[in-house]
C-alpha cells in the first residue's frame, strides 16, 4: 500500500534568494546536502559554530574520520566558553573541528565519530545541564551504540561546594569507555576556577588531536575560514562594566534593624528590585539572559573571619603576581560563603577534627552534602578551630566567582537599563546571623553607586521566534524575573500569542512580587492567564506544581496547540514541576510513564520546553 508524499510548503524566500539557494546547492552530492541541512538548522536555532571552514581535498565520507567534534553541555556558560576555547585552539593549529551544543547533536551520528571531546558541567547534586539532559539519558540507555572506533576525552566542570563534584562528567567518561570507546586522557575535573584545570587539559587534548588527525590517508589541506571568529565583547566576567545604580528598593517583606545587619520577620523574605544603567557600555541583552555581578564579600564577614583566625587584615600577601592586603584578598578575591571539599580536607588535616574527616569519607555523601549546604566558612572555623597562615589560607580558599541573576527587563521597554530581582539572603544559623555574599552586596548599594556587571547570554531561554505562539511561564519567587522580561518583550513587539504565568511564594500580602504590574498586564491584555500559589496562607501548603495539576487539562491543550513552556527557579522546584508535567501529559494524553517522558523530551529537543534552574 502506498500513499502520496505530502506537499512541501512554499519556500518563504523572495525570487532573488531562491536563485541564490539554487546556485548554492547545484552539483552538491548527498553527503554535502546533508551537511548543509545540518548547518542551516544550526543557524535557524541561533547557534552556528564559532567559525566555518572549507577543507580542500578529499571526499566528505573520507573526511568524517579526521574531524574533531567538540560537544558541550552548559548551564551558566562556563562549559560553552571552555569548549569554544578548545575549538579556537584546534582551528589555530589547522585542524578540522566542529562545535556542537548537546541538545542539537544528532545522536545517530555518534557511531560515525572518530574523535570526540566532551565538555560538560554538573548542576547541583549530580544533575546534567538542561541542554544535555537528552544526551545523558541516551548514553545511559539501551539504545546507546557500541563505539569501538571512537577516541574521546571528557572535561567536567563543577562546583566543589556540592558533594557530587563533576558527577555528570564522571558518568559520561565512564559510560563512553563502557561502550568500547578509547579514552585519550584522564577526565578533567574543573572547579569554579575553571582554567586551573582546563588550561593544561586543553593543551594535552590539542596534542592528542594533532596526533589522531594526522594519521589519515586524506590530507587535511588548507583551511579557509568563511567568516571570522566572533568579536570579543568589550565587557566580560574578566572585565566588567561599572553600571550606575538607578533604583534599589524592597518589593517584599518588612524591614527590621539588627546590630550591623538587616534582619527580617521570621516568616518574611526580603526581595529587592534593582535598576542599573548600561548607558555608554554598548552592552546588549535579550530576555532570558543573565547579568553577571562581580561582587565583594560583606565587610562584617571578612572581619569575623580575621578575628576568628587571629590574622592581621592589614598584612600584605602576594599570591602569584598580585599583592594585596589580606583583608582585600578576602573581600574581593576569595569565597567566604561557599565551601569546597578541597578546603574542608585541608582544614580537617590542620584541625585534626575526626568528625570532619569522617564526613569527607566517600561513603558519607549525604552528611557532606548537608554540611556544604548549611555551613559557611566562618561556621567551619568556629566549629573546628585550626591555625592558618596568610598564604596557606588564600591558597586553600577558592577564588571568588561572579554570581548570575536572571534579567527582569526588556530593553525594548526600559532602554539603556537592566533590571534585577534579588532575594537578599539573611538568616540565623549556628548562633550567628548569615548573609549572602552577592545578594548582600547588591542590597547595600545606594542610588549613584557603581556595580561591576557583564551580560551572560542564555540562548536556550528565549521567547519564541514565532510571535503567534502561546507561552506558559512557571516562575515562583525570584524565578519570575525573566518572565517579567518576557511579558514586556512580547507586549513591545506586538506578539499575538497568549501569555500564561504561574507564580508562587509564601504569602500573598508580603511576597506577591510585581503584583501591581501583573494586574496592569492582565488589564491591558499583555498577560492572559495568571495562576497563583501562596504556600503559607492556608493549613495545607500549595505550590505551583499543585496549580499546574489543577489546570492540567488546559496546560496540555496549550502544549498540544504548540505553546512553549518555560520554568525558572530553584533546582528542587524544577524537579517537582517536571514531575507534575509528566503526570499531566500521562493523564490528558493517555500515555504511560515512558510515553509521557518521551513527550517532554521531544518538547525539549524542539526548543519548546526550556528551564533555567539553579
Amino acid at each position: 500500500m502506498t500513499s502520496a508524499s505530502p506537499a512541501l510548503p512554499a519556500i518563504p524566500l523572495p525570487d532573488d534568494r531562491k536563485a541564490l539557494l539554487a546556485r548554492l546547492v547545484e552539483g552538491l552530492d548527498t553527503a554535502s546536502l546533508w551537511w548543509l541541512s545540518g548547518y542551516a538548522a544550526g543557524l535557524a536555532q541561533g547557534h552556528p559554530p564559532p567559525s566555518l571552514a572549507v577543507v580542500q581535498g578529499g571526499h566528505a565520507s573520507a573526511l568524517e574520520g579526521q574531524r574533531l567534534t567538540v560537544l558541550y553541555g552548559s548551564q551558566t556558560g562556563n562549559a560553552r566558553r571552555a569548549a569554544e576555547q578548545i575549538v579556537a585552539d584546534a582551528e589555530a593549529a589547522g585542524l578540522r573541528v566542529r562545535l556542537v551544543r548537546a541538545d542539537t547533536y544528532p545522536t545517530r551520528e555518534l557511531t560515525a565519530e572518530r574523535l570526540l571531546y566532551v565538555v560538560i558541567s554538573t548542576q547541583g547534586e549530580g544533575d546534567p545541564p538542561d541542554d544535555a539532559i537528552g544526551l545523558v539519558e541516551f548514553l545511559a540507555g539501551r539504545r546507546a551504540p557500541k563505539l569501538p572506533e571512537l577516541k574521546f576525552a571528557v572535561l567536567g566542570l563543577g562546583d566543589s561546594s556540592y558533594a557530587d563534584f563533576c558527577g555528570i562528567g564522571r558518568r559520561i567518561d565512564a559510560r563512553l569507555a563502557e561502550l568500547g570507546a578509547q579514552r585519550l586522557q584522564p577526565l578533567g575535573e574543573a572547579d569554579l576556577d575553571v582554567d586551573t584545570v582546563a588550561a593544561p587539559w586543553r593543551e594535552q587534548a590539542l596534542k592528542h588531536a594533532r596526533e589522531q588527525l594526522k594519521n589519515t590517508d586524506v590530507p587535511l589541506g588548507k583551511v579557509t575560514p568563511l567568516r571570522g571568529a566572533p568579536a570579543v565583547p568589550a565587557w566580560s566576567h574578566d572585565k566588567p562594566f561599572a553600571a550606575e545604580v538607578l533604583a534599589n528598593q524592597p518589593i517584599s517583606g518588612r524591614e527590621f534593624k539588627g546590630p550591623g545587619f538587616r534582619v527580617y520577620g521570621p516568616a518574611s523574605k526580603q526581595v529587592r528590585h534593582l535598576e542599573l544603567s548600561l548607558e555608554g557600555s554598548g552592552l546588549h541583552y535579550e530576555p532570558g539572559d543573565a547579568l553577571g555581578i562581580r561582587h565583594r564579600n560583606p565587610a562584617a564577614l571578612v572581619d569575623a573571619t580575621l578575628h576568628t583566625l587571629k590574622l592581621d587584615g592589614h598584612a600584605s600577601v602576594t599570591v602569584g603576581t598580585e599583592t594585596l592586603s589580606l583583608s582585600e584578598w578576602l573581600a574581593s578575591r576569595r569565597e567566604l560563603t561557599k565551601l569546597s571539599r578541597p578546603f574542608l580536607a585541608a582544614h580537617a588535616e590542620r584541625s585534626g577534627a575526626e568528625a570532619l574527616q569522617a564526613l569527607l569519607n566517600p561513603t558519607q555523601t549525604a552528611g557532606l552534602a548537608a554540611l556544604l549546604a548549611d555551613h559557611q566558612l566562618i561556621d567551619i572555623l568556629r566549629r573546628w578551630p585550626a591555625d592558618w597562615d596568610h598564604t596557606s589560607l588564600l591558597t586553600a580558599l577558592r577564588p571568588l566567582a561572579p554570581r548570575l541573576y536572571s534579567i527582569a527587563s526588556s530593553r525594548k521597554r526600559v532602554g539603556e537599563e537592566v533590571h534585577l530581582t534579588v532575594d537578599e539572603l539573611n538568616y540565623q544559623a549556628h548562633g550567628h546571623i548569615h548573609i549572602g555574599s552577592a545578594s548582600g552586596f547588591l542590597a547595600g548599594l545606594a542610588e549613584g553607586d557603581l556595580a561591576p556587571v557583564y551580560i551572560e547570554s542564555n540562548d536556550r531561554f528565549r521567547v519564541p521566534a514565532d510571535p503567534d505562539r502561546d507561552i506558559l511561564m512557571i516562575g515562583p519567587g525570584t524565578g519570575v524575573a525573566p518572565f517579567r522580561a518576557f511579558v514586556q518583550e512580547r507586549a513591545e513587539t506586538g506578539a499575538g500569542g497568549r501569555n500564561w504565568l504561574f507564580f508562587g511564594a509564601q504569602h500573598f500580602n508580603r511576597d506577591f512580587l510585581y503584583q501591581s504590574e501583573w494586574q496592569e498586564a492582565l488589564r491591558r491584555g499583555e498577560l492572559h492567564e495568571l495562576d497563583l500559589a501562596f504556600s503559607r496562607d492556608q493549613a495545607d501548603k500549595i505550590y505551583v506544581q499543585h496549580r499546574l495539576r489543577q489546570r492540567g487539562r488546559d496546560v496540555y491543550a496549550w502544549l498540544q496547540d504548540g505553546a512553549h513552556l518555560y520554568v525558572c527557579g530553584a533546582i528542587g522546584m524544577g524537579k517537582d514541576v517536571h514531575a507534575a508535567l509528566l503526570d499531566i501529559v500521562a493523564e490528558h494524553g493517555a500515555l504511560d510513564a515512558e510515553g509521557a517522558s518521551a513527550y517532554l523530551t521531544r518538547l525539549q529537543t524542539e526548543g519548546r520546553y526550556s528551564r533555567d534552574v539553579y
